[in-house]
């Protein structure tokens, strides 16, 4: 099986046999009763809740399930909607979207927003579990989609200095204050945003501004 995965970097289940205790959000009561009897039959899982309801997600009691499988379309949110708010709640959780878009634009939607898996219904339900185990010990899984194109991005070539200059420049920063605050002068901070221009192959702030507010909303 072809499952693209990426080592995380970040916690992973301790115990790589312990039962994955799973959250679904899926609207389709057909579609929650398939999987349901599938989980029954892997014993890799445990499917701890069902909501048709994103929001529902977003309430849930943090450390109360291992992975969340969310679909692209809940009864009440989007999942780019849904990802929006969890990372911003701060959440940890993985989560793996579970869609009927194949569309290399969704999917590297749905990883910039923080998804670590993103899975196609329409595939053989041991892709979903293979998925959701690989994310469940820490990795970014997608299967049948080379990861390296949803990494390649306009941000993908910058340092970590220049991403951290470009997200200050997007909360509005003049020259000035990134000088004062970052103890450089404003020629030198000038001089970084030159750079940093070039490699995004635009002309001036807005344009990098523009760039970095596309990427973070997916």
């Amino acid at each position: 099986m072809n499952l693209q995965v990426q080592d995380m970097g970040g916690a992973a289940v301790a115990d790589t046999t312990a039962e994955v205790r799973v959250f679904l959000v899926e609207p389709n009561p057909l579609v929650v009763s398939a999987l349901g009897l599938c989980f029954e039959r892997d014993r890799r899982f445990r499917l701890c809740a069902s909501t048709p309801s994103g929001a529902a997600l977003l309430d849930t009691r943090t450390g109360s399930f291992d992975v969340a499988v969310l679909s692209w379309q809940s009864a009440d949110l989007g999942a780019a909607e849904v990802l929006r708010a969890w990372r911003a709640a701060g959440r940890s959780e993985p989560v793996t979207v579970f869609s009927n878009n194949r569309d290399l634009g969704t999917v590297r939607q749905s990883v910039r927003l923080g998804a670590q898996g993103y899975c196609y219904q329409f595939d053989d339900p041991s892709v979903l579990f293979d998925t959701l185990h690989a994310v469940a010990n820490g990795r970014i899984c997608v299967p049948f989609i080379d990861v390296t194109a949803i990494n390649d991005t306009p941000l993908a070539g910058l340092t970590v200095r220049e991403r951290e200059l470009l997200e200050v420049l997007a909360r509005g920063w003049t020259n000035q204050q990134i000088a004062n605050r970052t103890g450089i002068s404003e020629n030198t901070v000038k001089y970084h945003l030159k750079n940093l221009y070039e490699k995004l192959g635009v002309r001036n702030r807005a344009m990098a501004v523009a760039i970095w507010s596309r990427e973070m909303d997916g």
